[in-house]
């Protein structure tokens, strides 16, 4: 998988968040049938300040959060509770974008702090998380959530992250 890492907090340990989030993001890919190696994605590895003016940017919420992800095309089901439009790109092509991923550090930090939860564990949700976003998995819809968070709970289990839920 071609993973493009910029750091811009450096409180960030960049080459625990890069082999993380290889580990996290190809875990999820194979659990959906995907082969890894076809696939691109960007992480942005920020503080809250940075993905509090981002929120308030793309979604009108001025306040830090744990992870955005902005997917390089519309993937979404026609009906709630439906697979995505999984894409499947050339083999023989270069790797698909399926975009953008920020994380901020002193959110995952706080809640990884209150949920007794390890960094890594609470880091690996987050991954998995924005970059089933990025496929077009959601949880807005009840359906959607159950389909999204069963995924979710299944690929933290092969990285030997607990369910979060």
């Amino acid at each position: 998988m071609d993973i493009d890492i910029l750091i811009e907090d450096d409180g960030w340990d960049e080459p625990a968040l890069e082999a993380l989030a290889a580990r996290a993001c190809e875990t999820a890919l194979d659990e959906l049938g995907l082969e890894p190696q076809q696939y691109a994605v960007s992480i942005l590895a920020c503080d809250d300040a940075r993905i509090a003016t981002l929120n308030a940017e793309f979604r009108g919420k001025p306040t830090p959060t744990n992870v955005l992800s902005w997917p390089s095309e519309e993937r979404a089901p026609a009906a709630p509770g439906e697979m995505p439009h999984l894409p499947r790109p050339n083999p023989a092509g270069p790797p698909e974008e399926l975009g953008d991923i920020a994380l901020a550090l002193g959110v995952l930090t706080r809640e990884a702090q209150e949920g007794a939860k390890p960094f890594d564990h609470h880091l690996a949700h987050l991954l998995v998380h924005g970059l089933l976003h990025l496929l077009g998995f959601d949880h807005i819809t009840d359906p959607d959530a159950v389909l999204m968070e069963g995924l979710e709970t299944r690929i933290l289990a092969r990285l030997g992250v607990p369910d979060p839920y």
